[in-house]
């Protein structure tokens, strides 16, 4: 048996369910995976048999769960420092964390009116009050720490090699796809590698492969 088990959501919707999974195979480390459909009936039901919360992610490991994306990062790195699933210098690691916060706590705009749909494309569309604002400044963060790195051999993601903060700004990437969200110099740069990263395109493969639909996420 692995010894791990993670619990998401639909990999097409579930945006905070990507996040762990990217972290998880970034460690390379042998998982489980178990997808509860979101936005059923019995969807709570089935959650709360995992996690106290009813929410997803959570990650088990024996009889201990994790809960929260970024909690599962932060136990993660605690217990494969090999993976080095935060940047080795502590100034860059204070501002991964800072900026994985932020994206933890923040955006609500852009998450509510551009939900996670990995196979549908609606250019336009999602432009609510609030939204420029957010993608000004998520754009901003991929710019100036992009700029931050002194090698480009170290690596495309924020921070050079994938750490925790590709994992937490990936299902940004995937939104702004969806909704045909213009990009440049090193923002698209930086968007066009999370999207070619090998875990993130499996993770895409797996949503459009997936039968559940949620009407409400569907324009």
């Amino acid at each position: 048996m692995a010894p791990y088990s993670l619990i998401i959501g639909n990999k097409n919707y579930s945006s905070w369910s990507m996040r762990p999974w990217l972290m998880m195979k970034a460690t390379g480390i042998e998982f489980e995976e178990t997808v509860i459909a979101l936005d059923t009936s019995n969807t709570r039901q089935e959650i709360l048999r995992h996690s106290p919360t009813g929410k997803v992610p959570v990650l088990k490991d024996g009889e201990l769960t994790v809960w929260d994306s970024l909690s599962i990062g932060e136990y993660l790195n605690e217990k494969h420092p090999e993976a080095g699933l935060w940047p080795d210098d502590p100034i860059a690691r204070a501002r991964a964390r800072s900026v994985s916060a932020e994206m933890h706590s923040g955006f609500t705009a852009l998450r509510q009116n551009m939900p996670m749909n990995v196979r549908s494309s609606f250019p336009g569309l999602g432009r609510g009050p609030g939204v420029q604002e957010d993608i000004n400044r998520i754009t901003a963060i991929w710019r100036n720490h992009r700029r931050r790195v002194t090698d480009p051999a170290d690596g495309p993601y924020l921070f050079g090699r994938f750490t925790i903060a590709d994992a937490m700004f990936a299902p940004v990437v995937s939104r702004f796809r969806t909704y045909a969200v213009e990009l440049a110099d090193e923002a698209a740069a930086y968007a066009d590698a999370i999207w070619e990263n090998a875990a993130v395109k499996a993770w895409v493969d797996d949503a459009k492969k997936e039968p559940m639909v949620i009407d409400r996420h569907e324009f």
